[in-house]
């Protein structure tokens, strides 16, 4: 029988939620497997707030006392004075907004600093600005990469387990952040790669995720999918054996393999830019893989009500209307095609005709 984890998780659109309501009196720490975006939190809240906050990025493990504050000699009065380093901003009256990223491998010492910023909201001795926010992330204990906290805090904050975001999550930023459709397609395909070790047995065999027992530092994470699409980018350059190389450096070697079939696939496909203006008569690919690489471009390129009406001709020839249903998935998740698409007739009459997909 499988063993399943049923720790309860939150999504990272969650905690964007969380964060600005409860952090100014409650510290969140996030936990999850390595590359699922804990860091980009912080990101999101300046696009969140803007101007609202200063915003702090501390990388706990690499910094020492002296990174955060000294104590100083002032011999005037004869007393030592706790000066803060220049990174915390409290030259101004803003609140901050910080993230302590990697908490839980920062030296032991270190964490007795963070832990009462934390708690009291203060650096050394020095407060924080009303309304500041920490916020703190580590990775999960199960993922055996040396975290730890000191007992004594853990019952003061809020320890929370983000959760991997699903291919569909982790297609709908790809596609806003300009990933290549070979790694789209590549995700599509194989959502595997956004499984958890910690569903269980069920992932036993899988091959492209990390799993502590392994110790493979190159595995598909949704940060490694994307940093891999540099190599995918300029592979012509670069050498087909350089290419498998650095994929498998970066997301493994069954990932590598398996992205080299779309690569190949890729060359041979016709483009949108030709599609659309002859959408009945070119020859439609059998192969998904390549319908989703041709649906992933146009997402990205139509640009006029007529580009995408003569596009859906093309589409309502593809034999699966689930396969048609992603593209209008796909279309309707993207920030920019949805203006695009909500006033398109075609578009409308395939969503009533197929509503029972949705």
């Amino acid at each position: 029988m499988s063993k399943m984890n049923f720790t309860p998780t939150v999504s990272i659109n969650e905690l964007r939620k969380m964060i600005p309501l409860i952090g100014s009196e409650l510290t969140l720490v996030i936990q999850s497997e390595p590359g699922c975006g804990k860091t980009s939190l912080l990101g999101m809240m300046q696009e969140d707030h803007g101007d609202k906050y200063d915003y702090i990025y501390v990388d706990c493990p690499v910094k020492d006392m002296s990174d955060i504050g000294m104590t100083i000699p002032n011999h005037t009065t004869q007393t030592l004075e706790y000066y803060v380093a220049e990174l915390f901003k409290l030259d101004s009256d803003k609140p901050k907004m910080i993230l302590l990223d990697e908490l839980m491998k920062s030296p032991k010492l270190l964490q007795v600093i963070f832990t009462r910023m934390m708690l009291e909201k203060m650096v050394g001795d020095k407060p924080l600005p009303a309304g500041s926010v920490i916020i703190a992330t580590s990775n999960n204990s199960s993922d055996g990469v040396g975290d730890s906290m000191l007992a004594h805090a853990g019952n003061r904050v809020c320890i929370v387990r983000m959760a991997k975001p699903t291919a569909d999550e982790w297609l709908t930023w790809a596609t806003a952040n300009g990933i290549s459709r070979v790694v789209r397609a590549f995700v599509s395909m194989f959502p595997r790669v956004m499984a958890s070790y910690m569903e269980g047995d069920t992932q036993k065999d899988n091959p492209y995720i990390f799993k502590p027992s392994s110790g493979a530092l190159s595995f598909c994470s949704p940060r490694s999918l994307a940093k891999c699409d540099v190599i995918v980018k300029h592979r012509d350059v670069i050498g087909e054996n350089a290419t498998m190389v650095a994929l498998a450096g970066t997301i493994g070697a069954s990932a590598a393999g398996d992205m080299a079939a779309f690569m190949s696939l890729e060359k041979s496909l016709m483009d949108v830019k030709d599609i659309i203006k002859r959408p009945k008569d070119v020859t439609m690919p059998t192969d998904i893989s390549a319908q989703l690489m041709i649906m992933f471009q146009a997402v990205d390129t139509l640009a006029t009500q007529d580009e995408l009406t003569s596009f859906m001709e093309f589409v309502e020839r593809i034999q699966s209307s689930e396969v048609q249903a992603v593209f209008f998935t796909m279309m309707m998740r993207s920030p920019k095609a949805v203006r695009l698409a909500r006033n398109n007739a075609k578009i409308a009459e395939w969503a009533k005709n197929n509503h029972e997909l949705f």
